[in-house]
């Protein structure tokens, strides 16, 4: 098991998603002669896990059932134990795309906080790229670090417990992408620059306050990074229901003007129009309450 390789079988030592149903879900990790409790009894690991195929149907101790999952990025956000305020599935798609992250993508971070974004960056990038990622605290780096281990990326990342507005990346020179979600990101923007390529590349700020983003904008500016924008993602649901339309009524059909045959025993009937059709649509939400964080993105220019 791997969060950036499938295997089809569950084995000692995975890390495996149990789907309880109704959006439900929680992690585990595989241990022979071990055994984890959940609502619809114990699931045995030894002989309801391993050597199993990810996506079975898992029967518990007291008859209910679960799926076991082998584990993805968007899995693990939805799952993971939250040590900071987290960014979700939404945000992390579209920091993706925008930072022009592929395989061999190298990647710098700050800061780690519970890793959520850091596994869809190391599925992104991997198998030939890397990430750099750096936290302040430094509990939670040791945690982040032993977790890329436990998950099996740990050959894709290298944590650093720092202060990336003073020590800047601990790397000069190799990113391709550079991704601040800090208090103050324009104390970073300068470590930011010197830890990208001569070639350029991508730079993204997380901040809930719009006070933050004037202040990271004006440092981009002057330190000379391009295409400065800022933009926010909130989600839209909209709801699917029947509506009837009516049917323009263009005058009588060429068939009216002849009364229709009559039948032996049948008296003549005249034939119904339809004046109207029932179709399924979807109506917008008329407001979209709900503010995630500001998301700017710059770009450095070739030196």
């Amino acid at each position: 098991m791997s969060f950036v390789e499938y295997s089809d079988l569950i084995q000692e030592g995975d890390v495996a998603i149990v789907y309880l149903g109704h959006d439900s879900m929680m992690p585990l990790k595989v241990q022979r002669g071990a055994q984890t409790q959940t609502r619809y009894g114990a699931i045995r690991h030894s002989t309801d896990l391993i050597g199993k195929r990810y996506g079975s149907r898992v029967t518990c101790s007291k008859g209910g059932w679960v799926h076991v999952l082998h584990p993805t990025p968007e899995l693990w956000t939805v799952t993971l134990p939250h040590r900071t305020q987290i960014l979700y599935t939404t945000d992390i798609a579209t920091i993706t795309m925008m930072l022009e992250l592929k395989p061999g993508s190298v990647v710098c971070e700050s800061g780690t906080g519970s890793g959520s974004l850091s596994h869809a960056i190391l599925r992104t990038v991997a198998p030939t790229g890397h990430l750099h990622t750096v936290e302040f605290h430094q509990q939670r780096a040791e945690k982040a670090a032993e977790e890329f281990k436990e998950h099996r990326v740990d050959r894709l990342v290298t944590v650093r417990n720092q202060d990336v507005c003073k020590d800047g990346f601990g790397v000069m020179g190799v990113a391709d992408a550079v991704f601040l979600d800090i208090p103050s990101p324009w104390e970073a923007v300068r470590h930011a620059k010197a830890a990208m390529k001569r070639q350029g590349g991508r730079l993204c700020s997380f901040s809930p306050c719009i006070e933050q983003v004037q202040k990271t904008c004006e440092a981009l500016a002057e330190q000379g990074f391009q295409e400065i924008n800022t933009l926010e993602i909130l989600l839209r649901v909209h709801d699917v229901r029947p509506m009837s339309l009516p049917l323009p009524d263009f005058g009588p059909e060429p068939s009216e003007h002849t009364e229709p045959e009559a039948t032996e025993g049948t008296p003549p009937t005249v034939m119904e129009k339809q004046t109207s059709v029932t179709l399924r649509t979807t109506i917008p939400p008329r407001e979209v309450p709900g503010h995630t964080g500001y998301l700017t993105f710059a770009t450095k220019p070739r030196t």
